[in-house]
């Protein structure tokens, strides 16, 4: 069992960002190497984008960019060792809606399956062609993370899930986060998957 003592990292992360991918899969065998306790915040990009007069994705708004970065998730795959696919952006649908597959990780992640969920949606996002908004999608992921479906997609509904992913989301706000993934160590922010192993190293030193 993990002593409360132990130096502690939030992992704020997004279902419809890519880089949040890499980091979904790779943060619980860093963090157990350097002692490290991660505490996984699923929030909303969008009120964040809104704010700053964007209706969708940067990765859409500039395409010289979202060309960019989908040549980096491949390149950064192979690097991890971590299976990839892109998606079909063809539909004009990505980013997928990921506010059904952020409240359930809440959901989880209270019961004890998030963690495991999460990295599940994401391998279907980024693997599988999956549309992780479609409710068969996410009840197999419950399912195969040790969840109850049916009890689970029934509590996304409620009015006090929908008010713990707003809160989320504000208190991503309150942290001066801009983006996904992110990493908090009390009031040090860190940015981007490539500064994951950096937010481990400084709560570790803490």
């Amino acid at each position: 069992m993990k002593s409360s003592s132990m130096p502690r990292l939030t992992f704020w992360y997004e279902f419809a960002s890519t880089y949040s991918y890499l980091s979904a899969m790779r943060i619980e065998a860093l963090a157990e190497a350097k002692g490290v306790e991660v505490a996984w915040k699923p929030f909303l990009l969008g009120p964040i984008f809104g704010a700053q007069g964007w209706n969708t994705s940067p990765f859409n708004l500039y395409p010289a960019k979202g060309r960019y970065m989908w040549r980096d998730m491949e390149r950064q795959c192979t690097k991890y060792g971590i299976p990839f696919e892109k998606p079909d952006t063809s539909d004009g649908g990505w980013p997928r809606n990921s506010v059904k597959a952020a409240r359930l990780a809440i959901v989880g992640l209270e019961e004890g399956w998030g963690k495991a969920f999460s990295r599940a949606v994401y391998t279907g996002e980024f693997v599988d062609q999956a549309d992780i908004s479609a409710d068969g999608f996410l009840h197999d992921c419950v399912a195969g993370a040790g969840g109850n479906p049916a009890s689970a997609l029934e509590s996304i509904a409620s009015e006090a899930c929908k008010a713990k992913l707003r809160a989320n989301t504000d208190a991503a706000i309150a942290a001066r986060i801009f983006g996904a993934p992110s990493f908090t160590v009390g009031d040090e922010l860190f940015w981007g998957d490539d500064r994951l192993e950096d937010a481990l190293d400084w709560a570790a030193c803490g």
